[in-house]
């Protein structure tokens, strides 16, 4: 399938040097943030981004705690974007799992494509899916990282070969997408998926690196969990 972007250009790395406005932010926004929304202890299961490990959603897991949620890591350590072998671990994970209640998935970049794909094949375990900055489209054909997996010997083209058959299989959880025109890392429009149901997209202003620091984005993310416990009667 053709498509009319690319990925970003190099000079749109400049925009991360937003990050650190999400911090400060953040911190003006903490009073309002403290009214959000709260949770029931309900389990909330945090993924990075590729390159990323658990310490970079340290802060997003201590907000959704704040607010009475369950927030975990994952155990795989640094995600080394090796989606099909993290996928499958990612699955037997939940699968496992003696509890009986779906839990929400929240993913940060490629993180969040992780949570759509376990969500995808394991519908009955998953309640919600809020993804930050993530490339639903394509994988990291249109990222800044797309040499990074060229010089790795693995194919963009054929990884967005993969990534277009998986919604032949359809998404039925609901999504909360979640993306930055401002984004340095992923284009834009790779969040955008026009080919699942029960999607909603939402734009926000932050560097891609700020968008698990965002104080609009924890507005979204509060919002979203505790209307889909109330909706899935939790």
């Amino acid at each position: 399938m053709k498509r009319t972007f690319t990925a970003p250009p190099p000079s749109a790395l400049l925009n991360e040097a937003l990050t650190p406005l999400q911090f400060s932010l953040l911190m003006l926004q903490a009073p309002r943030l403290a009214q959000a929304p709260k949770g029931r202890g309900e389990r909330v299961l945090v993924w990075p981004g590729f390159g990323a490990g658990n310490s970079s959603t340290l802060v997003l897991r201590n907000f959704l705690r704040f607010l009475g949620y369950r927030p975990q890591g994952w155990s795989l350590g640094t995600n080394n974007g090796d989606v099909l072998d993290t996928l499958e671990q990612l699955k037997a994970d939940l699968l496992a799992e003696a509890s009986a209640e779906p839990v929400f998935l929240v993913g940060w970049s490629l993180g969040g494509y992780l949570a759509r794909e376990v969500a995808r094949d394991c519908p009955d375990k998953v309640k919600h899916v809020v993804t930050l900055g993530s490339p639903v489209v394509g994988g990291p054909k249109y990222t800044s990282v797309a040499a990074a997996f060229a010089q790795r010997g693995e194919s963009v083209d054929e990884i967005e070969r993969m990534v277009d058959a998986r919604y032949d299989k359809p998404l039925t959880v609901p999504v909360t997408a979640i993306y930055s025109k401002a984004d340095g890392v992923v284009t834009w429009e790779a969040c955008i998926d026009h080919r699942s149901p029960d999607v909603e997209h939402i734009e926000v202003f932050s560097s891609h690196t700020g968008l698990g620091f965002s104080p609009q984005a924890y507005h979204i993310l509060a919002d979203r969990l505790a209307a889909s416990s109330k909706t899935n009667g939790k």
